[in-house]
């Protein structure tokens, strides 16, 4: 009788550890996102691709991080590279100076590319807070709902803008993305990620890039006007020449 007793004891507990998790936490989700995405290829790998005719290259030089973006202009070359806090303008090899505030606004459109292209790695960075706002479904899939903000110090330029994310219940990839800005008017964008491909082990896609028809639109509700065929398509956001190789 005590074999008996030992075995369903056992046999429940086996059911019990083979029982799939459903519930996590915002930063298993985030974690997992970026695991399936590239995981540590974010680290040791150095990327490009050309975008709307610029080429784009990310690289990792002893721990420290330097973002690139090249222009060709007839015989002349312009490579804006941002290393930290650092930013700075070559002409054909030669530094040029540059006033504060145009320095900032060309290192912020450096790192505003940089930084979709390498979703959802930057989501763990540390000026960054995430919240699960819940579950939502868009065209029959189920995702975890996120808000992402940002700290002033180190949350760069446009710290006060909000972001929301739709990661995949079942991939945990962010198939959607939406935020709230405010440079120029202010406004709302919502993207829909396709063409995925995976390069050497880092996950890359294009987006449908839309906006809402007005302003003032809560953030929060912008996949369900998605949902409904109530925003309006603004451009495609596709990278083209992606590389990826080995630091």
């Amino acid at each position: 009788m005590k074999r008996i007793f030992i075995g369903i004891v056992f046999l429940f507990s086996l059911a019990c550890k083979e029982k799939p998790k459903t519930s996590y936490t915002v930063q298993e989700i985030i974690d997992k996102s970026i695991e399936d995405s590239g995981g540590m290829h974010y680290i040791d790998h150095n990327t490009s691709f050309v975008f709307r005719n610029r080429k784009y290259v990310s690289q990792n030089d002893q721990g420290k991080k330097i973002l690139k973006r090249i222009s060709f202009l007839d015989s002349i070359t312009i490579t804006d590279e941002k290393t930290n806090a650092v930013f700075q303008r070559f002409i054909n090899d030669s530094l040029v100076k540059l006033s504060d505030s145009i320095a900032n606004r060309y290192a912020n459109s450096v790192n505003s590319v940089h930084y979709f292209a390498r979703l959802p790695y930057g989501l763990n960075d540390g000026a960054v807070h995430k919240k699960i706002l819940g579950e939502e479904s868009i065209k029959g899939v189920n995702y975890y709902k996120i808000e992402v903000t940002f700290d002033q110090d180190n949350g760069g330029e446009d710290f006060d803008d909000v972001y929301v994310y739709w990661f995949n219940k079942e991939t945990f990839k962010p198939d959607y993305l939406a935020y709230d800005f405010h440079v120029n008017g202010g406004g709302q964008r919502f993207r829909e990620a396709y063409n995925e491909r995976y390069v050497n082990g880092i996950r890359f896609v294009d987006y449908n890039n839309f906006k809402t028809k007005t302003k003032g639109i809560p953030i929060y509700e912008i996949g369900q006007l998605f949902e409904k065929g109530e925003l309006e398509l603004l451009s495609k956001i596709e990278l083209s020449e992606v590389e990826v190789n080995k630091n």
